[in-house]
């Protein structure tokens, strides 16, 4: 597959930066009259075949003046650049601005504009906490005026069917950016994927619920904007993709984190039916499954919480007999106050403000419908790094370990503390990462990979497990996040890495898996390791490390206590 795409790319290389209005032409010769009336015509049907963007032929379907360098998209013509063959298009609105009135509401299609939109600088990040430990990882300019995406084609042509990956970023839904340096998409694109990434609404802005945002809506549900913009960006992606040689019906979902858990509810969500065809979860935990301190909470539950946030705001929209007043007050607030408050609210949440069991988005509990076999059925990719928990383990005293385990695990306290014993304050983090590790993340991932394997999936597992030669993998391991430089092919973004050949290696082969399974759904083909389908008779997974091997049963003692503890 890659082989072939790669081939075509380069043969096609030189000629896509050209606008096609540019095309050099035969001239006739002057000197024979009688080729004149041939060279004429064959120069015409030239003309038609390139120039088949400035001319409305009906044979081509395409509107006046769109081509790879003005495609047509909902709202109007945009303008892209192309750079080392690859066709970048940033900063695209696929919704309308979410501001004003229009705050906590359903997203709206973007308004038209008049002639060609610049599409070369991004859009701004959704409001969120700033800061970052890397200057890949940094988000600097937000406006509630959000949600657009970007675009990486290494098309020739608008009728070019290549596969398309849409990247949802995590940051706990509170935090990240599809604009991200880590995320920036010509390295992959170049092996011959479309590849799109996707802002959408975060933190109190994205998943704030409340009863009278309930009540103004016809859907009677409130709280989960943040998965309707996601929603609504692959809705864009179906109707537009074609205009950057992208194929609609060949969608690969692909994300990290708060992202990959989105993919997880999508999964079970109604409304995201023939979206996308193919998923690949990155270290992704379901709420409700091996951590206790990671809870989905009921429609009811949340609206209680957002009114308690309200409150904080100032803002008592309890007894007000005028509710549309009330609530146009709360929409007059500046985001950045309401990302303010949200900082320190509901501190002992892992996910202070995030999705919910609305009724509408998610009908149950996506725990509920993997273990009933509800989820759409589709080709996976899920796994999770080796260290997870390092980035997530608080310095807690042995004593208050001990108390947490008892707590949140209850009648099953005592094995979990055997399972992941610590004698000592110093073992205390190390016991606390490898608990995370492996009955929030892996334990999310087996169970995924059991049901969606029982209902005739094709499911392939993986665990990461590389340690570069960076001062903070040594300190954290396999870390949380640590694979997406390697899927990007995007490792010269991290100087501090000290990326060497393994690294190197290690990223042409996942970046390679992704690709390959993103065009046909088994990330196998001449030229990679081979990477064993998972099932429940042979739960085998793929360890890409500095060796890359099969292995049998990842962390299967803390899955089978989780599926003990839950009763399944």
């Amino acid at each position: 597959m890659d082989e072939k795409l790669w081939a075509r790319s380069e043969i096609n290389r030189g000629e896509r930066c050209r606008s096609l209005t540019r095309e050099t032409m035969t001239k006739p010769s002057l000197e024979k009259a009688q080729s004149r009336t041939i060279t004429a015509i064959s120069a015409a049907l030239i003309l038609l075949l390139c120039l088949g963007s400035a001319v409305n032929s009906v044979g081509c379907g395409r509107k006046p003046h769109e081509s790879m360098e003005t495609p047509r998209v909902d709202g109007g013509l945009i303008k892209g650049q192309c750079r080392d063959g690859i066709w970048t298009y940033l900063g695209i609105p696929y919704a309308s601005p979410p501001v004003g009135s229009f705050r906590w509401r359903e997203p709206r299609p973007p308004s038209p504009w008049e002639g060609v939109k610049e599409c070369i600088e991004y859009g701004p990040s959704c409001p969120q906490p700033l800061g970052g430990w890397a200057d890949y990882l940094r988000v600097d300019r937000t406006d509630e005026d959000c949600l657009y995406l970007n675009i990486w084609s290494p098309a020739a042509h608008p009728s070019d069917r290549l596969p398309v990956m849409v990247w949802i970023h995590g940051g706990a839904f509170r935090s990240g950016s599809g604009s991200l340096r880590l995320y920036e998409g010509s390295n992959l694109a170049r092996r011959g994927v479309v590849v799109v990434t996707i802002n959408y609404r975060l933190g109190p802005l994205g998943f704030l619920a409340h009863p009278l945002l309930s009540d103004e809506s016809p859907r009677r549900a409130s709280g989960n904007y943040g998965l309707l913009d996601q929603l609504a960006a692959l809705s864009w992606v179906n109707r537009n993709v074609k205009a950057f040689g992208g194929d609609p019906g060949n969608v690969t979902v692909f994300g990290e984190s708060a992202g990959a858990m989105s993919i997880l509810y999508l999964l079970t969500s109604p409304i995201s039916t023939g979206l996308f065809h193919r998923a690949i979860v990155e270290s992704g935990p379901l709420p409700d499954w091996g951590l206790p301190t990671l809870r989905m909470l009921s429609l009811e539950e949340a609206e209680r919480k957002g009114v308690e946030f309200v409150k904080r705001l100032g803002v008592d929209l309890t007894d007000s007999d005028k509710p549309e007043e009330s609530l146009e007050r709360l929409r007059a607030i500046p985001a950045e106050d309401i990302i303010r408050a949200s900082s320190d609210f509901d501190p002992l949440s892992v996910v202070g403000f995030g999705p919910i069991v609305d009724g509408h988005v998610l009908p149950q509990n996506p725990v509920q419908a993997f273990a009933r076999g509800a989820q759409h059925r589709l080709p996976m990719i899920i796994g999770v790094n080796a260290d997870e928990g390092t980035l997530f383990a608080p310095d807690i005293d042995l004593e208050k370990y001990r108390l947490l385990v008892s707590l949140g695990y209850g009648s099953f306290g005592d094995k979990v503390l055997e399972m992941f014993p610590a004698k000592s304050q110093k073992e205390v983090k190390n016991a606390l990462s490898r608990l995370i590790t492996q009955l929030g993340f892996s334990a999310t991932s087996r169970f995924v990979a059991d049901s969606c394997s029982a209902a005739g999936s094709p499911v392939f597992l993986y665990l990461f497990r590389r340690i570069p030669d960076d001062p903070r993998a040594k300190k954290w391991g396999a870390f949380h996040g640590l694979e997406i430089i390697y899927v990007f092919d995007n490792l010269d973004l991290a100087s501090s890495l000290s990326a060497n050949e393994i690294d190197m290696r290690l990223s042409t082969v996942m970046a390679g898996y992704w690709t390959t399974f993103a065009l046909q759904g088994d990330p196998n083909r001449e030229g990679l390791p081979f990477w064993p389908r998972y099932s429940l008779e042979e739960p085998q997974y793929l360890i890409l490390g500095e060796d890359i091997h099969s292995g049998k049963d990842l962390h299967g003692e803390a899955y089978r206590l989780i599926r003990l503890l839950k009763g399944c």
